[in-house]
């Protein structure tokens, strides 16, 4: 692949369909749908890099039962992890839970849209499919429930579920505090299910099309699911949090790790071109620059070799590229 300016900035588009260019075979790792089949080979799962004694932390926190909490600066690869784990361990779709200031864990554990079953029920009024004696139980409060990602995580089955919780350091202050009782019974009530008179109720799931059965509006788990937190390191935690949770600080990046990773995702990459281009993103790292690796990844995949042979423009590609990302 050679740069090719495919947009020009004219607005004008070429006098006939068939002078119009293709554009370009997206980078592996931005392979939509169907197309990730061929680009199999560099799924993040296969192609992450686990840095020395990362994976001491990950087998603990396995046969202790307990959460791992990552702490290191954003683009370290922390949330790739629970990706990795889930796939050689064969635990299905990982579940994602991105933590907000807003986030709550009513929230991550399930949704109960009650205006949603009073419209429902209104309508069904008004097209006289109601029950005349105001005992309107035939609609399916189930409907109207959905599980969260902590919620499917907690339901039983024979494996446990892979639950990443990404960015816990930007929570509320008591979410963690909050999250102690759930994790450690590993289950929880739906308070709306356990008043409904019908003692088993079908309710959505996290999972894309998923729907489960819940027994008088209580979820405990068979295996307690394998729970990733991740962490900027932007504030501490309660103690009582952190002594429930297997805990590894991502170390600095070296050269070598940072080659590694760009192998794994783009293959041979002997040239002076991408060595330069992992020195300088070092080098910013180094001098306290707030960078992820996705960027290095881009800067490399459209820059390596003589891609780029203009050395200004080749400049400015990569200064745009691997821009800073602010404080943090």
């Amino acid at each position: 692949m050679s740069w090719t300016p495919y947009y020009r900035g004219t607005g004008v588009p070429p006098k006939s369909r068939a002078e119009l260019p293709k554009l370009p075979a997206p980078p592996p790792w931005r392979a939509p749908g169907g197309q990730r089949e061929a680009a199999s080979r560099r799924d993040p799962a296969t192609t992450y890099r686990p840095i020395p004694g990362l994976v001491d932390a990950v087998n603990a926190a396995l046969h202790l039962r307990r959460p791992l909490l990552l702490t290191g600066r954003a683009g370290s690869g922390k949330s790739t992890v629970i990706r990795q784990i889930a796939a050689e361990l064969d635990l299905g779709e990982v579940l994602h839970w991105h933590v907000t200031s807003r986030s709550t864990l009513a929230d991550a554990l399930y949704r109960y849209d009650a205006l949603g079953r009073i419209h429902a029920h209104n309508l069904r009024t008004l097209d006289g499919k109601a029950r005349p004696d105001g005992d309107d139980h035939a609609d399916d409060i189930g409907e109207f429930v959905q599980l969260g990602p902590l919620g499917t995580a907690l339901l039983p089955g024979d494996r446990p579920r892979a639950l990443l919780i990404d960015e816990i350091d930007k929570s509320d202050l008591d979410l963690p505090s909050d999250l102690l009782d759930v994790l450690e019974r590993g289950a929880f009530e739906i308070p709306e299910l356990a008043r409904h008179p019908k003692s088993d109720i079908q309710v959505r799931t996290a999972d894309k099309d998923g729907k489960r059965i819940i027994e008088h509006g209580w979820v405990q788990c068979t295996e307690f699911p394998v729970i990733v937190l991740t962490s900027n390191g932007e504030r501490d935690f309660p103690a009582p949090f952190l002594r429930r949770c297997i805990r590894f600080d991502m170390p600095p990046l070296s050269q070598e790790t940072l080659t590694d990773i760009v192998a794994a995702h783009l293959g041979d990459i002997e040239d002076s071109t991408t060595t330069a281009l992992v020195r300088n993103f070092l080098q910013k790292l180094n001098d306290g620059e707030y960078v992820a690796i996705d960027q290095l990844l881009n800067a490399v995949y459209l820059l390596r070799g003589d891609r780029v042979p203009d050395l200004v423009q080749r400049q400015s590609l990569e200064d745009m590229l691997l821009q800073g990302l602010g404080h943090g």
